[in-house]
């Protein structure tokens, strides 16, 4: 079994095709769990360093071994010179950068790569490959927008207390995306109007399966609730690893397919808090501690009523689970052969020994939305429109990036 560096418990069920395919997957857990060591929000600076690491590892591989088009630039590269080599250094080189706090282990799995190939020009070469690859995509992303001020101003009158707590990553839509044009190229639609029968039957709904106490839900749900309370590279990387392990891809196909992810996934955060922030919608709390000031006489106020898990600092429309999930599962689906039915596993830190099943990545996606509503967060509404931004994410990212040279 290989070792886990990191507290999260990454599930791989196939063998890995090749050694070669496993210094991508192997790299890939080290970046995932750099983003939750280092970063205070996983599921957008941790993206991030997750999406740097894996195209660094691309443009590094696919430059001997041209099959692709480049993120950034095919470098010159011979044909003979270990790719396990150069990726392993372009990763090395960019977590030495974005996670100094873990360069010792990093250092110390770096050199048992390179202890697989005997020393000479090609490793040589291999290296300064590697770190040719990181530093192209660290000089392209160094002034990105991925460490904006908050300038957040809190509304309220002279003199008047409201809550201080800062809301979340709320510049992230001004993050410069990897895939996107830009962060509002595929934003959301308008949330459903308050005065709606439609508002009336969200409303309803998260009431009474998303409540602290005296919900509707069944066991099930509640675990189902508690399992999505993870966020950020863990609720979607061990998905590709298990997929690329299943099918088999060589290094250069495994390097593809994880890049293509992780573009697809910090894409998605861009363009969910471009959404969030230009619509501000309430969360449930506020809403049903409010009911009797929306104008819907089917709504009834419960001033004592209180989610099932903490409402996430940020605005609610629409939800950044099912974005981020849909626009993974759209990539994996792409990378799978346009096919749906790919069983795949995951834990969750949220809910330790408990692990999911899907049978179809569109299950994995289902599941969440639902679990939204169960968490007493998220209205089904949102969580649709969420989905379907994911969607479009996902299909652009795969549609214009790293495709097939023939």
């Amino acid at each position: 079994m290989r070792s886990t560096r990191s507290r999260f418990a990454f599930l791989f069920l196939f063998a890995c095709a090749s050694a070669q395919a496993d210094v991508i997957t192997d790299w890939n857990e080290r970046s995932v769990a750099a983003a939750y060591s280092g970063a205070p929000t996983p599921a957008t600076v941790g993206a991030r360093t997750v999406a740097i690491t894996s195209i660094a590892m691309f443009d590094a591989v696919n430059s001997i071994e041209p099959r692709y088009t480049p993120y950034l630039a095919t470098l010159r590269a011979e044909p003979s010179l270990p790719r396990e080599v150069a990726a392993s250094a372009a990763a090395r080189a960019v977590l030495a950068k974005l996670a100094p706090d873990k360069a010792k282990d990093n250092d110390a799995y770096h050199q048992s790569v390179l202890a697989r190939f005997p020393d000479g020009e090609a490793k040589a070469k291999a290296v300064a490959l590697g770190e040719q690859a990181a530093a192209a995509i660290l000089a392209a992303r160094e002034n990105d927008g991925s460490n904006p001020a908050n300038d957040w101003r809190p509304v309220t009158a002279p003199g008047q207390y409201v809550v201080t707590q800062f809301p979340a990553a709320i510049n992230w839509a001004r993050a410069k995306p990897f895939g996107l044009a830009r962060g509002d190229q595929f934003r959301a639609p308008p949330p459903m109007a308050l005065g709606s029968a439609l508002w009336a039957r969200d409303y309803n709904e998260v009431k009474r399966l998303g409540a602290k106490t005296g919900s509707a839900r069944t066991e099930e749900q509640t675990r189902i609730a508690k399992f999505w309370e993870l966020t950020g590279p863990a609720t979607y990387n061990p998905m590709g690893v298990q997929l690329v392990m299943a099918n088999k891809l060589d290094i250069v196909d495994c390097a593809r397919a994880m890049a293509l992810l992780s573009i697809a996934a910090h894409d998605a955060g861009v363009a969910v808090f471009d959404s969030k922030y230009t619509y501000n919608f309430w969360r449930p709390v506020t809403a049903i501690r409010n009911g009797d000031i929306d104008g819907n006489d089917a709504t009834e106020r419960d001033d004592k009523w209180e989610p099932f898990i903490p409402t996430p600092m940020h605005p609610e429309y629409p939800c950044a689970h099912c974005t981020f999930q849909s626009a993974a599962a759209t990539v994996l689906q792409a990378i799978h052969g346009g096919n749906d039915i790919a069983e795949v596993k995951l834990v969750s830190t949220s809910l330790p020994g408990v692990t999911r099943t899907y049978r179809r990545l569109s299950d994995y996606v289902d599941e969440v939305v639902e679990a939204r509503i169960y968490d007493g967060v998220h209205y089904r509404t949102s969580n649709e429109a969420g989905r379907e931004v994911g969607r479009q994410v996902g299909q652009y990212v795969a549609a214009n990036y790293l495709k097939p040279l023939r």
